[in-house]
């Protein structure tokens, strides 16, 4: 067989909008989204307009990266087995020893080193393999999140988030699991205060709630109360992780090492769908070593195949010391002239984030001209737009970025790490002239 890359692209569309979500290519449609894709160059989208710099976050390292595709062609072409029936996958094994190698390197902290690796599909798969964890390990049933957080849309990880369009459809949810309010050091106490906590899931920085993060006495609280009561402490870094904010963990930082760490994204490379939830040989035993039938209580057929773990490694040794410093040198340039350029605009309010991790946070607007229900979205008329509209001008101008899920004021930007400081400063020129356009309706 020979595959019609480009007569599969034009002709999928159509099945996509008929077969699998009409609605999500309805709302591309509006946007003005690039959904007409051909095909990739150095790391960015082409359509018919031109070339696309993806600013969502899952392309570390632009599209289709040479490295990563190499790896997998070389895979592929080689006789090696996919998939074991034993569980016993030497790829998945050489990728656990050097997530847990690097992990180790950089984060310190009272708590032993991460031993023990579980491989997912996505990230809400290894959020699951941490829920599992914590009730496991601790026997009590509760497991709190903040408010305003994202950790997946499988009913474990949706519990976790607030009231709203990723939950409300599908209650009853998971019984003591769900978010105290964020930054809340009084509500986080009151949380422990009953015993019954198995797990505190934290996401260094919340992307989804607006790009932002609780305050360094919080993190010592929260630190302090999950050893006290025996809880997990576990970190989200599926969208902070693997070098996003300049450090290989953005939880470097945190008074003391997480019990559990998920990695997700990016992991695969941009290339393949892997997750990863790292934790300690203590807490392992704790949930699955007590007897042979215990070792498999949690498994997944697919997490970490030999393919998926291949992409992998290679991304991973493409993530070297030096890319990571300049993502935390080229980040805080970039969002410190993004702040100083924008700030003449009245719709603007500021910049936020850690290395290419940037949010723009802009003034909502009551004007009528700039409602949902002046597009004839009545549905939507509680969202402010203002994020939305600053999208979609920006996809004329060849960049794709868009607004955090929870928080639609906050346009969410996270480049390839090897974007060219002069796009960055392309982008924001187009984002300096689109506000402007957008002022000027006010």
């Amino acid at each position: 067989m020979t595959l019609d890359v480009q007569a599969m692209l034009r002709e999928g569309y159509e099945s996509y909008r008929k077969y699998v979500n009409p609605l999500v290519t309805l709302r591309a449609e509006l946007l003005g989204e690039p959904t007409r894709i051909t095909s990739v160059h150095d790391g960015k989208l082409v359509e018919r307009r031109g070339e696309v710099e993806d600013f969502h976050g899952t392309q570390t390292f632009g599209h289709r990266h040479p490295a990563i595709s190499q790896a997998v062609t070389e895979f592929l072409a080689s006789d090696s087995p996919n998939w074991f029936p034993c569980r016993v996958n030497p790829y998945a094994g050489l990728l656990a020893e050097r997530l847990c190698e690097r992990a180790n390197q950089t984060l310190e902290g009272p708590r032993s080193a991460y031993s023990n690796v579980f491989f997912a599909n996505s990230g809400s798969g290894a959020v699951e393999a941490a829920l599992k964890l914590a009730r496991a390990a601790t026997g009590k049933p509760r497991v709190i999140s903040l408010d305003g957080a994202y950790h997946g849309c499988t009913m474990g990880s949706c519990a976790l988030m607030k009231a709203g369009m990723f939950k409300d459809p599908f209650g009853p949810h998971l019984p003591s699991a769900g978010p105290i309010p964020f930054g809340d050091i009084d509500a986080l106490v009151e949380a422990f205060a009953g015993g019954d906590v198995a797990a505190l899931v934290l996401e260094p920085i919340q992307l989804e709630g607006g790009v932002r993060t609780v305050s360094s006495s919080y993190l010592e609280v929260a630190c302090e109360l999950t050893q006290k009561h025996g809880a997990l402490l576990v970190a989200d870094e599926i969208q902070t992780g693997l070098g996003r904010t300049g450090r290989f963990l953005a939880s470097e930082s945190w008074p003391r090492r997480p019990d559990a760490l998920i990695l997700g994204k990016h992991l695969g490379g941009g290339l393949v769908p892997i997750s990863a939830m790292l934790t300690r040989e203590e807490l392992f035993e704790r949930a699955y070593g007590l007897h042979y039938a215990s070792a498999e209580a949690h498994n997944t057929t697919f997490g970490g195949s030999a393919l998926c773990c291949v992409a992998a490694l290679a991304a991973l040794d493409l993530l070297t010391p030096e890319l990571i410093a300049r993502v935390g040198r080229v980040g805080d340039a970039f969002r410190a002239q993004l702040a100083a350029t924008l700030a003449r605009h009245g719709l603007f309010k500021q910049v936020k984030g850690a290395g290419l991790l940037v949010g723009i946070e802009l003034e909502p607007s009551d004007h009528p001209w700039l409602s949902f229900e002046h597009f004839g979205i009545d549905a939507l008329n509680d969202q402010p737009t203002i994020g939305v509209l600053l999208c979609h001008r920006l996809y004329k101008r060849g960049f794709y970025c868009f607004a955090c899920g929870h928080d639609w004021r906050i346009l969410r930007v996270l480049p390839r790490f090897t974007i060219e400081e002069a796009t960055l400063a392309a982008f924001i020129t187009a984002v300096d002239e689109e506000l402007e356009y957008l002022c000027n309706l006010v």
